[in-house]
C-alpha cells in the first residue's frame, strides 16, 4: 500500500500541469461550498437563537390549522387565493393544556400570546405622498399581546428608548411601539409620533375594526439584528378586537369538540328578528318610509344576543408558548404533546420553534435550496472538466500503462493506482480549499458587516452577515469531493483498463 501511494504521488508530480488544473477547480469549488454552507449555518443559528429567546420559545401550541393552511405566530398562510384573509383560530382548552405544561418538570416557563396584523394612523382621514414612500414604509405591524406578568418574564429584554412598557392593570388601551414603526409612521404621514399621543389602530385583516389607543413607550428589539418584523405590544383586550377573538368566534371553534353546545341553539330570528318584524310596518306602496310609526332602532329586531357574541372573549388566546429546561429535548416533548392531544381529542397542535416561525424559516430554507441547486450545477461542470482532463491524461499515459501491464501489473493494480491518484488529489485540494475558506471567513467576520434593509433581514434571517464553519460542513465537503473525484475517474480508468500491453507498447514505440 505504501508503494502504491508513493507511485501515485510520483505520477501526480510527473504531470504537474494537469494536476494543478484539476486541483484549482476542486479548491475553488470546495471553498465556495464551505463558505455557502457556513453562511446558511450562521443564518439558521442566528434565527433560531433570536426566535427561541424572544418570540416563539422552544414549544408553540396553537389550534389545528384547517386543510390547506399553515399557522405560525405571524398568522395564517393559506394556499387559497380567494376569499377573505383567514384569521388565527382561538386555542381551545387553554387552561387544561396550561395545567399539563405547568406540571411538566421539563418545561421552565410558559406564557400565552395573541397575534394580529394592524395599521396605525392619527387621523381618520389623511393624505399620503406615495411618490416619496415605498410600500415598506407603510406603518403595518404585528400586534402582540401576551399574558400579564408571564409574557415579559418569558420574552423580556426589550430596550426602552422612551416612555415605559404597557401597564396591564391600567385598564387603558396602551401601545408599546418598536422604534422602526415610529420611523415608518413619521416618514409615511409626515407628522411626529411621541409618548402620550392618541392614535387609531385599524385591523389589517379584519373588517371595520378601529380602536383608539395611547402611545406609552418606544423600544428596540432585544436583538438589534433581528429578522423579526416590527411589533407593537398592547393589552389582551385591545388585541382581541383585532384578532376576532369574540364569544361568537370562540363558540364556533368549540362546536366540533365535546362541549355543551346549548348556548348556540339559536336561529336567524334570534339574531336579526323574524320576517314579520322586518315587514310589519311596510306600507302597501312598498315603502318603509311611508309609515310614521317605524322605529329604526328595532329594524333588526332584538340584537342583544348578537351584541353579546360580538364582545371580546377575555379568556381567548391564540398560542401557548413554552421554554424548556434543555432545548435539545424540545422535539421529543412536541411529539409527546401531539400524541396527548390526539388521545384526549383536543383541537390543538404542538410545534417546535422552526414551525412556529415558518414565515421566516421557510425563506431561509428557500435560499438553502437555491444554493444547493447552484452547487449541484457547479459540481457537475467541475467534475465533467475533471473527467475530460483525466481522460486526456490517460491517453497520454498509454505507453506507461502498457509498460506496467507488460511487467506483470494486473488490471486491479492499475485501477487502484488511478483511484489513489484521484483520492490524493481531491482530498488534498479539498483540504486546501477548506483552509482558504476558513481564512476568508475570519477576514470577513472581522468586519462585522450588518444590513439594515427590512426585506433583506427577513430573507436572510437577520441583519448580521457572518460565516460559521463547522466540522460537519468540512467533513461533508471533503466526503462529497472524494466521491465526486471517484465518479469522475470511472470513465478514464475503464478506458485505461481496455488498453492491452502490446497495443500500448506499439503506441509508445511510435
Amino acid at each position: 500500500m505504501k508503494a502504491l501511494f508513493q507511485l501515485a504521488l510520483r505520477n501526480l508530480r510527473e504531470h504537474k500541469s494537469k494536476t494543478i488544473i484539476i486541483a484549482l477547480f476542486i479548491i475553488f469549488g470546495s471553498a465556495i461550498v464551505i463558505l455557502g454552507n457556513a453562511f446558511l449555518e450562521s443564518v439558521n443559528r442566528g434565527l433560531e437563537r433570536d426566535f427561541r429567546a424572544n418570540y416563539t420559545g422552544d414549544i408553540v401550541i396553537s389550534a389545528k390549522p384547517k386543510q390547506g393552511q399553515i399557522i405560525d405566530i405571524m398568522g395564517v398562510q393559506s394556499i387559497s387565493l380567494v376569499g377573505d384573509i383567514p384569521q388565527l383560530p382561538a386555542l381551545t382548552e387553554v387552561e387544561r393544556i396550561n395545567q399539563k405544561m405547568s406540571e411538566d418538570s421539563r418545561i421552565a416557563k410558559t406564557t400565552r400570546l395573541i397575534s394580529a396584523q394592524a395599521l396605525m394612523t392619527k387621523d381618520e382621514e389623511f393624505e399620503v405622498d406615495m411618490d416619496n414612500v415605498s410600500i415598506m414604509d407603510i406603518p403595518v405591524f404585528f400586534l402582540f399581546s401576551g399574558e400579564d406578568k408571564t409574557y415579559f418574564d418569558t420574552f423580556g429584554g426589550q430596550h426602552i428608548v422612551e416612555g415605559r412598557m404597557i401597564d396591564y392593570s391600567s385598564g387603558e388601551n396602551e401601545l408599546f411601539i418598536d422604534t422602526r414603526i415610529r420611523e415608518s409612521f413619521e416618514k409615511f404621514y409626515k407628522q411626529p409620533l411621541n409618548v402620550g399621543d392618541k392614535v387609531l389602530v385599524a385591523g389589517a385583516n379584519t373588517n371595520g375594526v378601529i380602536r383608539e389607543a395611547t402611545v406609552v413607550g418606544f423600544f428596540t428589539p432585544p436583538n438589534e439584528n433581528s429578522a423579526m418584523f416590527q411589533i407593537i405590544y398592547c393589552n389582551p383586550s385591545f388585541a382581541r378586537a383585532f384578532a376576532d377573538l369574540t364569544y361568537g368566534a370562540s363558540i364556533a371553534s368549540t362546536v366540533s369538540t365535546n362541549v355543551d353546545t346549548s348556548i348556540v341553539d339559536f336561529d336567524d330570528d334570534d339574531l336579526f328578528g323574524s320576517d314579520d318584524d322586518w315587514f310589519s310596518d311596510i306600507d302597501t306602496d312598498g315603502s318603509i318610509l311611508a309609515s310614521d310609526s317605524v322605529d329604526f332602532n328595532d329594524i333588526l329586531g332584538d340584537t342583544t344576543l348578537r351584541d353579546e357574541l360580538n364582545k371580546t372573549d377575555e379568556g381567548a388566546w391564540h398560542f401557548i408558548l413554552g421554554k424548556v429546561q434543555h432545548p435539545s429535548e424540545a422535539d421529543k416533548i412536541v411529539a409527546e404533546y401531539n400524541a396527548w392531544f390526539e388521545e384526549e381529542g383536543i383541537n390543538a397542535v404542538a410545534m417546535n420553534w422552526e414551525n412556529g416561525a415558518i414565515s421566516y424559516t421557510s425563506s431561509v430554507e428557500g435560499i438553502g435550496i437555491l444554493f444547493n441547486i447552484l452547487v449541484i450545477i457547479l459540481a457537475v461542470v467541475v467534475f465533467i472538466i475533471i473527467m475530460n482532463t483525466m481522460t486526456v491524461s490517460v491517453i497520454e499515459r498509454t505507453s506507461e500503462i502498457g509498460t506496467m501491464r507488460a511487467l506483470g501489473a494486473e488490471k486491479s493494480f492499475v485501477r487502484k493506482l488511478f483511484f489513489t491518484e484521484a483520492l490524493l488529489m481531491t482530498i488534498g485540494s479539498a483540504f486546501i480549499g477548506t483552509v482558504i475558506a476558513a481564512i476568508a471567513a475570519v477576514i470577513f467576520n472581522a468586519f462585522n458587516i450588518t444590513i439594515t434593509n427590512s426585506i433583506a433581514k427577513i430573507i436572510l434571517g437577520g441583519g448580521q452577515l457572518r460565516f460559521i464553519i463547522t466540522p460537519g460542513i468540512i467533513i461533508a465537503t471533503i466526503i462529497i469531493t472524494a466521491i465526486g473525484g471517484f465518479l469522475s475517474n470511472l470513465y478514464p480508468v475503464s478506458s485505461a483498463l481496455k488498453i492491452t500491453p502490446l497495443k500500448a507498447l506499439s503506441k509508445g514505440a511510435d
